[in-house]
């Protein structure tokens, strides 16, 4: 069965995200650190892909709520959001990661993001 998109952007980057997943896999020693990118929000997930579990998931939305961030859709939010999952991580015994875009450029929220773990003290 064929999927349903909404555009020609959103299934060139679907395309793009299978081409990743071909190529990488987490494992619980070494989880799969995941970005999704919506208009207003950023969300990162650890995931375990042998058993297919997410360990620990962390949002500029989840920050907003809990009062840490004021906006969610810009850079200093995402590299909020990426080093408190890098803190998560480190305190769950987890220091290094695959990093999945998703098939999004590296480069604006992907990248602060990653830059934010990656200060923080997570590996990949």
């Amino acid at each position: 069965m064929r999927r349903k998109f909404r555009s020609k952007k959103a299934e060139a980057r679907f395309r793009r995200h299978l081409s990743v997943r071909k190529a990488i896999s987490g494992t619980k020693a070494r989880p799969r650190l995941c970005v999704f990118r919506s208009l207003r929000e950023l969300y990162g997930s650890l995931i375990d892909d042998e058993t297919g579990h997410t360990l620990f998931s962390e949002s500029t939305l989840s920050l907003r709520k809990n009062g840490a961030l004021k906006g969610g859709g810009n850079k200093d939010a995402a590299k909020a959001a990426g080093v408190s999952l890098a803190k998560k991580a480190i305190e769950n015994g987890i220091e290094s990661v695959v990093f999945d875009r998703a098939g999004y450029k590296y480069h604006g929220r992907v990248r602060a993001f990653s830059e934010g773990a990656r200060e923080a003290g997570l590996r990949f």
